[in-house]
């Protein structure tokens, strides 16, 4: 490590004509070593890592597929929250595998166990640390995907930006990791529904050429609907066609994608942040982090390139309670980048599961054309297991979102002429 003394002659005599005061050469010394570093990659390291999201509501997820375990800590949760384990365990019996059959056979029961941050049923604003243990890890099954590549898969890449790579069940590339995101998530739907009623709800509309082409009334969605039958689709007639066509791939050892549709219903109006923080960027980021996933829209997304500004915008009009509201919803509850009240909308494409038991040409780590056959448990596809886990990087969003806007914009009183308070439909929810 490099370092130079004050005391030195170039030192001295660059800095000889300098007027100093007595009472400052009190205090001279014959000689100080300043340590220099060069090119400092500490904080970057750090920020690259890739396993933290938010600034406010912070949420680290840990653990490999064929690991120990994997869960979450968060940090920065609001204290006396009323937080269970049964909280926690429904979301995860949502997305846990071996549900269906068209969903992988793998059997976990993804039982969840809380560490520390609550005490007495209730958050302490301490972090929450949330573990599940891993219970039927068949390590064998990757033996040849050790050597050869899956196409598409993170396979390559992972050995390409580090050099090495866990094999067993891809590593961190596994949907396995999103068991700490719906851990999390359960977590920021409480804290949502509790501060503004505001209720977070994903379904399948789309598996392969399946489309769902009904008109779904939000305003009366429940997560009844979409949990009444495997594939999450609220629409029973779809739902049929999508299961077949599942059915269909599964049998021949492929697989499909689809499109995953959520919507916020009483979202706080006020959350995000003009230019490089607009809500939408978040929740694009945060859905397109989430495994198998190539697709994002907000609103009328893509669509709205075929019309133009006169039949694209939202009309303003003032409703019995004197609140701004929009006729339509082309903007999907956004606008400017920040919520302005109305459903928040979104889509998300997921593609075709990766790892599949059809012969597939591929490369081995050594560089030689080879074929592959791969072995292992995987979801035929995977947007039925993907609805809670959009659902909860929805949620974490918003709340990390709620917890900036009151930092900012509720630190002191509202302007009631233009701005309502985030927790205005606190009254008509369960106390805490």
């Amino acid at each position: 490590m490099a370092a130079s003394s004050l005391s030195s002659p170039n030192f001295t005599k660059k800095f000889s004509n300098l007027a100093i005061s007595p009472d400052l050469r009190r205090f001279s010394i014959p000689s100080v070593q300043i340590s220099r570093r060069r090119h400092s990659n500490a904080k970057l390291v750090i920020q690259a890592v890739g396993s933290t999201y938010g600034n406010n509501f912070r949420v680290t997820t840990y653990g490999e597929s064929h690991g120990g375990g994997v869960g979450c800590v968060i940090d920065g949760c609001p204290p006396r929250i009323p937080i269970s384990e049964a909280d926690i365990q429904f979301e995860l019996d949502r997305r846990r595998p071996g549900q269906s059959r068209i969903t992988t056979p793998r059997k976990e029961t993804d039982t969840c166990k809380i560490y520390s941050g609550i005490a007495d049923g209730l958050t302490t604003g301490a972090p929450i640390h949330i573990s599940v243990p891993n219970t039927d890890q068949r390590g064998g099954d990757y033996s040849e995907m050790s050597v050869a590549y899956r196409p598409s898969h993170a396979d390559a890449t992972y050995d390409f930006k580090y050099g090495v790579r866990s094999v067993q069940g891809g590593g961190r590339s596994s949907a396995r990791e999103t068991i700490g995101r719906v851990a999390s998530g359960a977590i920021a739907k409480k804290i949502l529904k509790l501060h503004s009623g505001t209720e977070v709800l994903a379904f399948v509309s789309q598996v392969h050429k399946v489309v769902l082409d009904k008109e779904i009334n939000y305003a009366l969605l429940t997560l009844d609907q979409i949990e009444s039958n495997i594939v999450r689709c609220p629409d029973l007639e779809y739902a049929e066609k999508m299961i077949a066509a599942i059915d269909a791939i599964r049998v021949k050892g492929d697989s499909v994608g689809g499109v995953v549709t959520c919507i916020v219903k009483n979202a706080p109006r006020g959350l995000g942040t003009p230019v490089f923080d607009k809500l939408e960027a978040e929740l694009a980021k945060a859905a397109l982090s989430l495994p198998a996933t190539k697709g994002f829209e907000i609103g009328s997304g893509f669509g709205g390139t075929f019309l133009t500004g006169s039949e694209h915008n939202d009309e303003f009009y003032t409703d019995e309670d004197g609140r701004v509201r929009t006729r339509t919803n082309r903007s999907g509850g956004i606008q400017g980048g920040i919520s302005n009240g109305e459903i928040i909308e979104m889509r998300i494409g997921f593609k075709p599961t990766s790892t599949i038991s059809k012969k597939q040409r591929t490369v081995t780590r050594d560089k030689q054309e080879t074929d592959l056959v791969a072995r292992g448990r995987h979801d035929p596809c995977v947007v039925p297991r993907a609805v809670p886990m959009v659902e909860s990087m929805v949620a974490i969003v918003l709340v990390d979102q709620l917890m900036a806007q009151h930092a900012q914009c509720e630190l002191f009183p509202i302007n009631p002429e233009f701005q309502e308070s985030s927790s205005r439909k606190l009254e008509t929810t369960a106390a805490y």
